[in-house]
């Protein structure tokens, strides 16, 4: 075991990590040895009375803090990208140790004693923003982790950490594992719609599991490629059902990997963590440090959304009835008919298709634009460096580098889907940037994708909504990577109030749908030919169609998120569906069937970190609109527009309230309107 220690590339000093060396024996021993250091180092600054300054307190905390992070982050990102039996038991026994760790620190009595008395010194005043902003969220830190609870309380808090941290990480396991399970074999005759390029994919996905012909699978390219395209009814019927149906008991795979236990589960114990704090519910507790703050105001904004949105949702579903019933003889439509009707009608009516654009949207090309927008709007270039230990081939890794030369940061960029990688997009922390007396590193990110790829010669052709997703979590990368503050704690995206934690990543979808943006890799990949302008104005034109339907489906999963944690009752249990099903008669316009078990997978709130939170991302739409608007105002590529959005955003992390950035930046409060008006809503 000591060679694990001694040998172990997770507790290497590298600049990146070695991922080809690390494997799953390597995991415990590594966090083990950080965290007996850690502890070891919190009894030696809490035992000297001289460590009552930021610079023998805090500063030390956050090289931990950071050194901990930079140990484990390859584990759980290996886990995202590279699951396998033997890592995931690793991983498993680490989280419930580094769970463990959490909360014995955050319940540290003396650490939390001396982190108070340099609140209350004259020295604190001194301080500048991010360091006592630093110190004011550790103090917030430790009153969330119940640093003033007494025995029984204590413990009992210490052990729902634990078994939530457990039981979160089975519940996005089972949806990986419900995922991977499922493929069927389809026939040739059953391609009909199919695009060219969706057929290639089914093709992709048979040789990728050995066997001839085409398969479907539940990764989100084929889903969505099926529900959209394919001519079978049953074919979409059968998709769709598997596909809703994963993790729970019902379904082709019913009670095999069934989260319904865990739900109910993981609520009651968020409940009873948060009552023990004091607050009267989960949501309560998670709008501690979020901007909205009540949950009145939570759910007043929901609401007054769903009250715009839900009539015209109403209107385009009528039509959608209408058109499918005359034009395609689909009189009673059903949920899995809806995207290929829409699809149906968005064609009819603008003589456009999704697939139209793939041809101009080849992944090389538009990603050499991305970074094109990146050096027009934030002053930096990004360099390709090669022979980087990646955890894959298709991996690539590229440094952030200023307009001086200066190098940044770095970020790995991995593209495809593929079986093992758990499903969506994401951006998550490989390094913090820290700086100070003893140590100096860059800020490095994982952005985390799964489109189809290329085959045969053909580059990997996106969507444009894959275009979108792509802008959208470079948007969360670059708010980590052109942080200006030196402590991990509040740089980045790290401190900021989660409900304004998608305003730099939202922001940036805005330059998927500017002509000057598309002009930079809207290039067609055998031609060169630039995205014609009449397909342009169709793209337009077509990109409030359905804004409503769309809408009230975010609400949905919205209002279903808060009033879950909000209405929480010990007595009448989790009401999972039957919650669902008030939501549902509320705002939305769309009733799936009574097996329907979407909650069973919602991962973002049942194992992600938005519980309670999932309004986050219309809250943080209003903010993206209304910042995207500047440049409108002044041009999508104004440099100095770009560099106060740097500066005020960017740059500040989460060293002051995300209010106050953006008033910095725009120089007044956000309007709601802008939202309403980014979907076409608007009065």
């Amino acid at each position: 075991m000591m060679v694990m220690v001694t040998n172990n590339p997770l507790l290497s000093d590298a600049e990146l990590p070695a991922f080809s060396a690390i494997t799953p024996a390597h995991v415990n021993p590594a966090v083990d040895a950080v965290l007996a250091d850690f502890r070891a180092a919190v009894e030696g600054l809490v035992a000297d009375p001289a460590a009552r300054d930021f610079a023998s307190l805090m500063a030390p905390l956050e090289r931990w803090e950071e050194k901990l992070g930079r140990t484990f982050s390859p584990v759980s990102h290996l886990h995202g990208v590279k699951d396998s039996p033997e890592l995931r038991e690793a991983y498993s026994a680490a989280i419930e140790k580094l769970t463990d760790h959490a909360t014995e620190l955050g319940q540290h009595r003396g650490l939390y004693a001396a982190v108070k008395a340099l609140r209350e010194s004259p020295a604190f005043e001194t301080l500048d923003r991010p360091r006592r902003t630093l110190v004011e969220d550790s103090l917030r830190g430790f009153r969330l982790s119940g640093v003033a609870l007494e025995e029984p309380a204590r413990s009992r808090f210490k052990a729902i950490q634990n078994e939530l941290s457990k039981l979160q990480t089975e519940f996005e396991e089972a949806v990986l594992d419900d995922t991977d399970a499922w493929t069927r074999p389809v026939a040739e005759h059953e391609l009909a719609g199919l695009p060219p390029s969706a057929r290639d994919l089914l093709q992709a996905m048979a040789k990728e599991k050995g066997v001839g012909g085409w398969l479907a699978t539940l990764k989100g390219p084929v889903v969505q490629a099926v529900l959209t395209f394919a001519d079978s009814r049953a074919l979409r019927e059968e998709i769709y059902t598997a596909y809703n149906t994963r993790a729970s008991d019902r379904g082709p795979h019913g009670g095999k990997h069934d989260n319904g236990e865990r739900i109910g589960r993981i609520l009651a114990l968020r409940h009873e963590a948060a009552q023990l704090l004091g607050f009267d519910s989960a949501a309560h507790e998670s709008l501690e440090d979020k901007m909205a703050g009540t949950p009145a105001r939570v759910l007043g904004f929901l609401r007054e959304l769903a009250s715009k949105a839900r009539p015209v949702a109403q209107r385009e579903l009528d039509e959608l009835r209408v058109f499918a019933s005359g034009t395609l003889g689909l009189a009673d439509l059903q949920p899995w008919d809806v995207a290929y009707a829409s699809e149906k009608l968005r064609e009819s009516r603008f003589a456009f298709s999704e697939e139209d654009l793939k041809p101009y949207f080849p992944l090389p090309s538009v990603m050499q634009g991305l970074f094109t927008v990146a050096e027009r709007v934030f002053g930096v270039r990004l360099v390709e460096r090669q022979g980087v230990d990646a955890w894959h081939p298709d991996v690539h890794f590229f440094d952030v580098v200023d307009l001086d030369g200066t190098v940044r940061a770095g970020v790995y960029l991995d593209h495809y889907a593929r079986a093992g990688k758990r499903g969506g997009a994401w951006m998550d922390v490989c390094r913090s940037r820290l700086r100070d007396g003893e140590a100096a590193h860059k800020p490095v990110a994982y952005l985390t994708c799964n489109f189809a790829p290329g085959h045969d010669g053909t580059p990997a052709l996106l969507t444009h909504d894959d275009v979108v997703t792509l802008f959208h979590e470079f948007g969360h990368g670059i708010h980590h990577l052109l942080t200006e503050v030196d402590w991990p704690s509040v740089g980045g995206i790290s401190g900021v109030e989660w409900d304004a934690v998608e305003l730099p990543s939202q922001f940036m979808e805005n330059f998927a749908w500017q002509r000057e943006a598309l002009d930079l890799f809207a290039r067609h990949w055998q031609t060169g030919e630039r995205l014609p302008d009449d397909l342009y104005a169709k793209m337009l034109q077509a990109r409030h169609f359905h804004a409503g339907l769309f809408l009230v489906r975010q609400l949905e999963f919205a209002l279903y998120d808060f009033r879950l944690h909000l209405e929480y009752d010990p007595a009448r249990g989790p009401r999972t569906l039957e919650l669902l099903d008030e939501v549902r008669q509320e705002v939305a316009v769309i009733q799936p069937p009574a097996w329907h078990r979407f909650p069973h997978a919602f991962t973002h709130i049942f194992a992600g970190g938005y519980s309670a939170g999932y309004y986050s991302y219309l809250w943080a739409e209003v903010l993206s609109a209304d910042a995207f608007a500047a440049f409108e105002e002044a041009g999508v590529f104004d440099a100095s527009t770009g560099a106060r959005y740097r500066r005020e955003i960017l740059a500040v992390g989460g060293s002051r309230p995300a209010l106050e950035s953006f008033v910095a930046f725009r120089g007044r409060e956000p309007e709601p309107e802008a939202l309403l008006r980014s979907y076409g809503l608007a009065a």
